[in-house]
């Protein structure tokens, strides 16, 4: 079950990446199409900004496009933290109902028809609605599709906004790759993942894992070959990333888990499975006689002859 948890989150973000490269079209040339909405409505506007920066205050094209991706983030933020904040208490309640979700899969496991498979399906279903929760988490999908046009947009402004490639900053070449920023870079987003973990159970950081490696890893391998403009950007993203997780994930969840721990103490989860002895006996049973089938056989040990047949043979 952990591998494919991981294989889903791996997979997950190697889909948005590639959405979020698909949200500006691109013409035959390699360019951005300019008649595209999301060009229109955002990348090209805060290429104008980026440029009025630089041309009415005397900045530089880094510091502008490190200004541009502070200022968004900090628009979005709120939105960010509210989706962290409906995960965490999502997670707490979970912990709660752990038993009775336990209980309800190992009479899934023990179920040997179709009938009783359906019924314990049923029961788990009941676990999660008759305490209000979703079993797909019950946090939606649309604050993550807000936030990815905008991601996008502060992508392509910073890889195509004239001028940028032209520039330097503190000796860095924005239109040339950069491996100290690409290096940077991949510090922050492992920094970020680091800061996610803390306070969470161990079982959990296991199937978080493998996040905590690709994640980084493709922000090395997309900015590895990227000019440092763009690199420039995801440095940014990622130190503000930090920020962000340490914001929720040490200041704001102990607060939660306490603010739950209360909730569950004056609404106690209702009881909708209870473990039965008998199925925990069968289930076990089973694990026993899946166990003893996986145990490998010597090979070329004739049946029915112990491991001293050949020795015998011989004398």
């Amino acid at each position: 079950m952990n591998k494919w948890k991981n294989w889903l989150l791996g997979s997950g973000l190697v889909t948005i990446m590639l959405f979020l490269s698909g949200c500006v079209r691109m013409d035959s040339n390699g360019n951005p199409d300019t008649s595209g909405i999301v060009y229109r409505v955002l990348v090209h506007p805060m290429g104008q900004a980026i440029t009025y920066l630089v041309e009415n205050f005397d900045w530089s094209y880094g510091w502008a496009v490190i200004f541009m991706t502070v200022i968004v983030r900090i628009i979005i933020l709120p939105l960010g933290i509210s989706q962290s904040k409906k995960t965490m208490i999502q997670s707490e309640k979970m912990q709660a109902l752990k038993p009775q979700v336990e209980a309800a899969q190992q009479k899934l496991k023990a179920a040997t028809t179709r009938e009783e498979q359906m019924a314990a399906q049923a029961e788990m279903q009941q676990v999660y609605r008759e305490n209000g929760l979703s079993m797909t988490g019950g946090i939606g999908c649309l604050p993550l599709l807000i936030q990815m046009p905008i991601f996008s947009a502060l992508y392509f402004t910073a890889r195509y906004t004239e001028g940028i490639r032209e520039s330097s900053f503190y000796g860095i070449d924005l239109g040339s790759p950069s491996l100290v920023l690409v290096a940077i870079a991949g510090i922050a987003y492992l920094l970020q993942g680091y800061i996610s973990t803390i306070g969470i159970p161990e079982e959990q950081k296991k199937t978080m894992r493998t996040m905590l490696i690709v994640s980084p890893a493709m922000i090395v391998f997309m900015s590895i070959s990227a000019p440092a403009g763009v690199t420039l950007y995801w440095v940014v993203g990622g130190v503000f990333s930090c920020l962000q997780t340490f914001i929720t994930n040490v200041i704001m969840k102990p607060r939660l888990k306490a603010q739950v721990a209360e909730e569950l103490k004056q609404n106690p989860p209702k009881q909708v499975v209870t473990p039965r002895k008998d199925v925990t006996e069968s289930a076990k049973s089973a694990d026993n006689k899946q166990a003893t089938k996986q145990i490998k056989q010597p090979k070329n040990t004739p049946s029915g002859k112990g491991r001293n047949a050949g020795k015998q043979q011989r004398k």
